[in-house]
């Protein structure tokens, strides 16, 4: 680092800094701006209070510490501030009056993020948090705060897995030594962006398993540093698991069969000492929830703390996650597919066979091309009709995938790698029986569940090794396929074709409320499950090529469109209602608008749900009906603005998005003018003081 991680200059004592989260993290972020480490407060500002509203930063002891990556951030850099007037950053204590702002370059390396790991970790300590609250200088704060972050971490009882490599070098792990008086726990700790809680989540726990004698404690981060996985000894010596986590545990599988705890990072961090109890209660009933090879779950809620994943949590995310998988190759083929058009024609998708394999760059078609012993005439020839036949080909086939992706990446996030070619083969047998993506839904929760179950089958050991390459994904495939061939293909194919029957003879009023139905869907929760669900509806019928389905595509594509550049708008038309943070967002929130990128309006939605959502919806629901009601289609399935040659008719589509726009702009202007949110206009004022003082 070119400086010091945090000098007197980013340290205020006994502050004033408001009675809001975003008047505390603008005031420190300003003391990063004032000390050249940041070009932009509101930069700054912004992503650390749009995380800040996903999910509270406060933790044990009455502190809080709010972070983000920011590409206004120069070097890591630390902001202190013990505050005067404490604020609620939903920590478990009440109001924080100890308050870390931790701003990490965009981009950045691990090395940092490590030492930012060392502060987190060092929250947890009582004397440590007593020196803060009690000195008397600013350089008292740099001082103690340096000491922890330059300290060489110590060796401990109970370990991570950032010191496993050196532990196992110690002793052979054939003959590693057990106290059998102990139970023995294996912890993963994640957080979504992986600098604070990862870490604070590992040393709670860490540290309350030193303080006991009946706990022996490994740990691994799977945060932004450090990632060193526990070895294949420790896991297997374990007596139980705990996953607290936010986001996926990476290779979950590892822990196939043990005991397992699961719950919400910060839980590890307020509670460490009940999930230890847990685990050791867990370790000792034989009828415990067991980890069973799932693959990209997130963290439970509050109600399934300590009993694992609920059912229907397990399924959405499921779901989610063969979305998730499935999203590239819809948008690398749609794309690809359009890009053909582009080149080639759109009269090229009548031949383009014909032209990829009876022609080349040495031997380019003309106008006039046979296909299937007839003779076709296309309005372009050379080099653009055979490049154009080439991209379209490719698309195809990225296409072709789509179902059997959803289906074997559903199955991969409910039994890991063992599902995943059953699902994909049942994705394929959805396809050829002809029942679509919803087939292909259907067999990856089957080849996802049956996967699960024979997962859980005790089999000697001799055969416990060919379990997951093997056994598991031969007989949950030929379990899959019979059930698709013998019971549910028919139906589910009878179902396929009369919903697309029911989209092509859409038109009128149908038509409307259909493209009403899928601008709410769209601007519901900008890019949660719902706005998923009308993608996922979008893009796995425009693999069929038929008019209605392209109309369904360019309906959902121009409504997710809406709520990031209306926002932008309105920042920029009444600047005084939104907070210094929103009006940052707003300056490039239009560009993620016309990219088709709906996430781009989160930091809005996030900060003021209650105003921000129904004005989107409005707006979403307008641009949907005009866009069914105009006929306007999309061969592509993402690319917004950007791929406005793959649409039709183009001005229509301009329309429709304008009107939307216009309405939702209005209605986010008029329901924050009318019904005044306090943060904001508190938030604003403190910002108007800082200039005026500056």
């Amino acid at each position: 680092m070119s400086s010091e991680l945090i000098t007197t200059d980013l340290v205020a004592l006994d502050a004033d800094f408001g009675g809001s989260i975003e008047s505390v993290i603008t005031n420190l972020a300003s003391l990063v701006h004032d000390t050249g480490r940041a070009t932009s407060v509101d930069e700054l500002a912004g992503p650390a209070i749009a995380r800040e509203a996903k999910a509270g930063t406060g933790v044990p002891g009455g502190v809080a510490i709010p972070h983000c990556r920011s590409a206004a951030v120069s070097e890591p850099t630390l902001a202190f501030a013990r505050l005067s007037r404490g604020v609620d950053f939903s920590g478990p204590d009440g109001d924080a009056h100890l308050v870390f702002l931790i701003a990490a370059p965009e981009g950045g390396g691990k090395a940092h993020l490590k030492i930012l790991s060392k502060l987190a970790r060092a929250l947890v300590k009582k004397d440590f948090l007593e020196a803060l609250r009690t000195a008397q200088t600013k350089e008292e704060i740099v001082s103690l705060v340096l000491d922890v972050v330059n300290a060489e971490k110590p060796k401990k009882k109970a370990t991570s897995s950032e010191s496993a490599p050196a532990a196992a070098a110690a002793a052979p792990s054939s003959s590693k030594a057990v106290d059998s008086k102990k139970t023995h726990i294996v912890a993963v700790t994640a957080c979504p962006t992986g600098i604070a809680h990862t870490y604070m989540a590992a040393d709670a726990l860490t540290q309350t398993a030193e303080e006991r004698d009946d706990v022996e404690l490994t740990v691994e981060t799977q945060g932004s540093s450090n990632n060193t996985a526990v070895s294949a000894d420790t896991i297997a010596a374990a007596d139980a698991v705990i996953f607290a986590t936010d986001v996926g545990v990476r290779d979950r599988e590892r822990f196939a069969g043990k005991p397992v705890i699961e719950s919400g990072v910060k839980r590890a961090i307020n509670e460490p000492g009940v999930m230890l109890d847990e685990a050791i209660a867990a370790s000792k009933n034989p009828n415990a929830h067991k980890v069973a090879g799932t693959a990209g779950a997130a963290s439970s809620s509050s109600a399934e703390e300590g009993e694992g994943l609920g059912w229907g949590k397990r399924i959405q995310q499921a779901i989610m996650t063969g979305v998730s998988y499935m999203v590239p190759f819809v948008a690398a083929g749609g794309l690809l597919l359009a890009l053909g058009f582009l080149f080639g024609g759109y009269d090229m998708a009548n031949g383009w066979q014909a032209i990829t394999t009876d022609y080349s760059l040495t031997n380019l078609p003309g106008h006039d091309v046979m296909v299937d012993g007839e003779m076709m005439t296309f309005k372009k020839a050379g080099f653009a009709l055979y490049i154009g036949a080439v991209l379209f080909a490719i698309g195809q086939a990225s296409m072709g995938f789509i179902v059997a992706a959803l289906s074997g990446y559903i199955a991969f996030a409910l039994a890991g790698r063992p599902g995943i070619a059953p699902g994909f083969a049942g994705g394929a047998i959805a396809v050829t029986l002809g029942a679509g993506f919803i087939g292909g839904l259907v067999t990856g929760l089957i080849a996802g569940f049956v996967a699960m179950w024979i997962g859980k089958w005790k089999v000697p050991r001799w055969i416990g090794s060919l379990m997951p390459v093997v056994i598991i994904p031969l007989l949950a495939t030929m379990i899959t396929g019979l059930l698709m061939y013998l019971v549910l293909g028919a139906p589910l194919a009878a179902i396929m074709e009369g919903l697309q029957n029911w989209l092509a003879s859409m038109s009128g009023s149908s038509a409307v409320l259909l493209g009403i139905i899928l601008g709410l869907m769209m601007c519901s929760d900008l890019g949660g499950p719902v706005n998923k669900a009308a993608y996922l509806f979008a893009t796995a019928g425009l693999s069929t090529g038929d008019e209605a389905s392209m109309k369904i595509m360019a309906a959902v594509m121009a409504s997710g469109m809406v709520p990031p550049i209306a926002l932008s708008i309105a920042t920029f038309v009444r600047k005084n209602l939104f907070t210094p943070a929103e009006q940052e967002n707003g300056k490039s929130a239009w560009l993620l608008g016309l990219s088709f990128v709906s996430e781009g309006a989160i930091p809005f939605a996030a900060a003021d749900p209650l105003r921000v959502i129904p004005s989107m919806m409005l707006g979403g629901a307008v641009t949907g009906a005009l866009s069914m009601s105009l006929d306007v289609m999309s061969r592509a399935p993402h690319g917004g603005i950007f791929v406005i040659f793959a649409i039709e008719p183009a001005w229509a589509y301009f329309v429709a998005i304008l009107a939307g726009v216009i309405v939702s702009a209005i209605a986010v202007i008029a329901m924050k003018q009318f019904w005044p949110n306090k943060a904001a206009e508190e938030a604003a004022a403190k910002a108007d003081k800082a200039k005026a003082a500056a």
